[in-house]
């Protein structure tokens, strides 16, 4: 589900999969496939934001944070609570997490892919 993304979003969830982080790279191939039992889309639009990662079976959004993300974390607790608010939840990982600590990362996704969430928000 996109929840009324608009086209932009879909132009530049579109430039994002093309330079995907060498973090997201290597999250993705852990992830695409179903390689964990479901269908995860990288870059995927949803309303105004662009999830690094979305599996729409779990509504569960797998975000990757750079150096950036140290900035602006109010934004970014803004963003995960507008998502909250649409019934999915959102997990993040730092780069280093993900470059450094694959399987753990990887544990952690399949844990939140098996706990049910609340139904609430949910259309």
């Amino acid at each position: 589900m996109f929840y009324n993304a608009l086209p932009s979003i879909f132009e530049k969830a579109k430039e994002l999969r093309a330079n995907m982080t060498e973090a997201e790279k290597v999250l993705w191939r852990r992830l695409k496939n179903k390689k964990l039992g479901v269908r995860f889309k990288a870059q995927h639009p949803i309303d105004i934001f662009i999830a690094d990662f979305y599996c729409h079976q779990a509504k569960l959004v797998i975000e990757v944070d750079g150096e950036i993300h140290k900035q602006q974390k109010q934004y970014d607790e803004g963003r995960t609570a507008d998502l909250e608010r649409l019934g999915i939840r959102v997990i993040r990982f730092t780069n280093r997490e993900v470059l450094q600590q694959l399987d753990a990362v990887v544990d952690q996704i399949k844990q939140a892919i098996s706990t049910p969430k609340s139904p609430e928000g949910d259309f």
